[in-house]
């Protein structure tokens, strides 16, 4: 039990820190939350948990595919929200992303990628 609510405080802590650190700088904000830190803390969780390597390798791997279809959406989101609000931008930005997945899937599958 402790070492979920260990997991739960450094995984939600990282989040807090990157949003202050959002409200001193744009770009400071930006660029740590665009930095893999969730990502690479849960490859320490399954090393620590002794998961396999290919568990752990697989989890990279299958990141690097899913991060892909959700990059046109950090374009989309300010062009939106600077034309009409947060909601509406957060709405369609999702939208969009969950669309453009589905495309993506579709297509990654015809070259032997399955994603589902």
């Amino acid at each position: 039990m402790f070492y979920i609510v260990l997991k739960y405080i450094i995984t939600a802590g990282l989040i807090v820190l990157i949003s202050e650190l959002a409200k001193f700088s744009d770009k400071i904000g930006a660029l740590t939350s665009a930095l893999p830190l969730v990502t690479i803390c849960v490859l320490f969780w399954l090393f620590f948990e002794n998961q396999s390597t290919e568990k752990i390798a697989n989890h990279s791997y299958y990141t690097f595919w899913y991060v892909l279809p959700t990059l046109p959406m950090f374009l989309l989101f300010p062009w939106i929200i600077k034309n009409w609000s947060f909601w509406p931008a957060i709405v369609l930005s999702i939208g969009f992303t969950v669309i453009l997945f589905i495309v993506y899937v579709a297509v990654l599958k015809k070259f032997g990628i399955d994603l589902l």
